[in-house]
């Protein structure tokens, strides 16, 4: 029960706008992950910003399971497997960006799609979590057993072999 597990990888593009921009993104991230990408919306009029609500501007796609971990491996080596510790919040889970596909291992250059970076948030947990989202008697997890900061890096370190980098 205290072996901490990958729970999803969510990768996520923010293209800004509807259109060609939104269309390119779609194709890059069932491209990196072999899922369909579902698209997100706005909830909010940000007029300053040219959002009205129901404005479709971005792209997202998670992957669970055995295919999360070889997607993150994968991912890391995009990033020469460093993270940054502030990377990571304070229950664990972390995120970074990648600046260009190009870096991905195993994904080939498109000249339909161009040059796009993308966000991937990674979110850990332990067996037992399930208890905090049932249906039927729901209770709260105990500090003791959620994750905390320092676990997940030497999580990460362990299993990933990735080097953290202070900045």
């Amino acid at each position: 029960m205290e072996d901490i597990v990958v729970e999803k990888v969510t990768l996520n593009i923010g293209a800004g706008e509807a259109g060609d921009k939104l269309e390119k993104a779609v194709k890059l991230l069932e491209k990196i992950s072999g899922a369909k990408p579902v698209k997100t919306k706005t909830m909010k009029r940000i007029p300053t910003w040219g959002l009205r609500p129901n404005l479709t501007i971005g792209v997202k796609v998670t992957s669970r399971g055995k295919k999360a971990e070889a997607l993150l491996k994968r991912l890391l080596q995009a990033k020469d497997n460093k993270l940054k510790l502030r990377s990571f919040d304070k229950e664990g889970n972390f995120s970074f960006g990648i600046e260009e596909y190009l870096l991905i291992p195993g994904v080939e250059y498109d000249v339909s799609i161009g040059v796009i970076g993308l966000e991937a948030a990674v979110t850990l947990y332990r067996r037992g979590y399930r208890v905090k989202r049932r249906r039927i008697m729901k209770k709260n997890i105990p500090s003791r057993h959620k994750i905390k900061k320092d676990e997940a890096i030497e999580f990460v370190k362990s299993h990933f072999g990735v080097d953290m980098e202070e900045k």
